[in-house]
């Protein structure tokens, strides 16, 4: 099995993100010959751990595998989440320039993702990847036991800003110029997430063209082995 690289963790756990590491098509398999192992809670847990969905697994090796892009996407969402927070309660923040960075680093992570998965035999649904990173990324804590991840997320939306209160005593100058309003945040919230699905939908033809021209050149030689076959029998 492959050793996780966390520090100080216990016996257990460092079997169990081994689990999670492993090819997907052998994790109930590892899973259950690792419950036979213990005894008591921790075979209860190890029992009860579910098998991860393509599209989580994909998310957990770029945890494992690809260390670097996962941490920069979550640095990005913690960025863009501050400027979100700093500019609903009134403080300067360049929410811009933090989402840019934070779609930039989704879209590695998902390309990452794919990649690792493509390797494996695996195709999770590119949508998916994008909304689960993008969750991930913006929580407001981050996961206990990043890696494990068994189903895909939601992202929370502009909800997941509830209970900030806006800056009382910013003046109405300071507002309109630094600190958008809470309905003004929303908007560009909403703005984001549409322009995140038109990209999402470029992607997706853009496959989709891809896939139509392979198609076409593979019945194109399939077509012209046909017909040197044929030339070769007259």
């Amino acid at each position: 099995m492959p050793i996780g690289d966390n520090v100080a963790v216990s016996s257990i756990d460092a079997q169990i993100d081994d689990l999670y590491q492993l090819p997907l098509a052998e994790f109930t398999r590892a899973r259950n010959a690792l419950a036979k192992t213990v005894r008591g809670a921790d075979a209860t847990r190890v029992r009860t751990l579910a098998k991860p969905t393509v599209v989580a697994w994909a998310v957990n090796q770029v945890y494992w595998r690809t260390r670097s892009v996962y941490e920069r996407l979550m640095k990005a969402g913690e960025k863009l989440r501050h400027a979100q927070i700093a500019a609903l309660t009134g403080k300067s923040a360049d929410l811009r320039e933090a989402s840019e960075a934070h779609r930039r680093a989704i879209a590695d992570a998902v390309k990452e993702a794919e990649r690792l998965a493509s390797a494996a035999g695996s195709h999770p649904a590119p949508d998916a990847l994008m909304r689960t990173f993008e969750a991930l990324s913006l929580a407001k804590e981050p996961p206990s036991a990043p890696g494990r991840l068994a189903e895909p997320l939601q992202p929370a939306g502009f909800e997941a800003l509830a209970g900030v209160t806006p800056a009382a005593s910013v003046k109405a100058a300071a507002v309109k110029t630094s600190a958008p309003t809470k309905e003004e945040l929303k908007k560009r919230a909403e703005e984001e997430k549409r322009r995140a699905a038109e990209e999402r939908k470029r992607a997706a033809e853009i496959r989709k063209a891809e896939a139509a021209l392979a198609r076409a050149k593979a019945k194109m030689r399939a077509a012209e082995e046909a017909l040197r076959r044929t030339q070769g029998r007259s």
